[in-house]
């Protein structure tokens, strides 16, 4: 018997999960879980609130409070989950150029030209270099799990964190789609002067020709630019929350709904999940929280329903989670998450067991 079924063997998924052990409190290592979890603790170009780089530690510590027979897929945790260890200057540098980037936020917001303020454009500079880095760190990180055979999800931080994990997956399917569950479009040209905007997390992922379409669901804010960005590209697929509410308002189904959604994605799907798609209840502090939204049911229905297609999902990023006073964000950001990882396993063909009925 091998080390891993030992550990299913003697752990009790009924007990509360280890604090020592890693994410969800399961006993297994790295090389013994399935999936990889890559936190990236990053918030620099924030203008509104703040705490995403506080998310992913947020949702290790609530996620010790996740019971794991979960209904979907009751065996998931032995397949293992593993929590990966950032490198201790991401967060350090998001802190330290977070700062930098303030003056500039202010002054752009003020209508100052920053060709009248050499010192801040010499910070913006500095700024966009630093992101670039993060995303090849982030890329080789996670390029370097997927050659080891593992499923890997990011977790961010804010939604710029993704682009390198993007490029990584970019560089091992020749095509792929992204179902993008967000309030905002994301596709703002360097929002505010930072190339790496978590604003333009989809502009920018849209220079990779790889990605064939990005198909956006519960979207709420947006600008005329984003728009002309819709339009000329031809690759993005806008659902409005709107939309989505006056279609149910006028009696179509969810179900009916998300196989739409799911029929107009390509074969692979990379999921990109901003916690702002839902109800802002959900998700009281995350950084940008517009009224309307998705339910938590309604989300992870259209994720489950996507698994169980012959669709491949390739890849997941969970982003711009932020923890306030209390466990709530964290907590609910936990729960998406193990079910996002679930959904994960079953469309790569892994055991996550049968879904659990009950009758009426």
């Amino acid at each position: 018997m091998s080390t891993k079924q030992q550990k299913i063997e003697t752990f009790d998924p009924s007990q509360p999960g280890l604090a020592d052990a890693t994410i969800y409190g399961l006993p297994f290592t790295a090389e013994e879980s399935e999936i990889i979890v890559v936190p990236v603790p990053w918030e620099v170009t924030v203008s509104y609130g703040a705490g995403a780089s506080e998310g992913p530690e947020a949702i290790l510590e609530a996620s010790y409070q996740v019971d794991l027979l979960h209904q979907n897929y009751p065996e998931l945790w032995k397949l293992g989950i593993y929590f990966d260890e950032a490198p201790a200057h991401w967060q350090e540098q998001s802190a330290q150029y977070k700062t930098l980037a303030q003056p500039i936020i202010e002054a752009l917001e003020n209508g100052e030209d920053l060709a009248d303020h050499p010192t801040l454009q010499e910070s913006l500079n500095t700024i966009n270099q630093v992101c670039d880095t993060l995303h090849k760190e982030v890329e080789a990180k996670v390029a370097d799990w997927m050659s080891k055979g593992k499923r890997v999800v990011l977790l961010g931080g804010d939604h710029s964190t993704p682009l390198g994990y993007y490029k990584a997956v970019a560089k091992q399917h020749d095509s792929f789609g992204i179902l993008h569950f967000d309030a905002h479009m994301d596709l703002r040209d360097a929002y505010e002067g930072f190339t790496y905007s978590h604003a333009s997390i989809m502009f920018n992922t849209l220079k990779l020709p790889q990605v064939e379409k990005i198909v956006q669901v519960g979207i709420r804010d947006f600008c005329e630019q984003e728009v002309d960005v819709v339009k000329a590209s031809g690759r993005v697929l806008v659902h409005t929350d709107a939309d989505l509410k006056k279609d149910e308002f006028e009696g179509m189904s969810w179900k009916v709904k998300c196989d739409q959604i799911i029929a107009s994605l390509p074969q692979k799907v990379v999921i990109s999940f901003d916690i702002d798609a839902l109800l802002p209840w959900y998700c009281p502090n995350t950084g940008t929280p517009v009224p309307g939204g998705l339910t938590f049911e309604q989300a992870t229905y259209l994720i489950t329903r996507l698994s169980e297609t012959n669709k491949e999902m390739i890849g997941m990023d969970l982003v711009e989670v932020a923890p306030g006073e209390d466990d709530w964000d964290g907590n609910v950001g936990a729960r998406l998450l193990f079910h996002m990882c679930g959904a994960f396993a079953k469309s790569q063909g892994l055991a996550v067991g049968k879904e659990l009925t009950f009758e009426k």
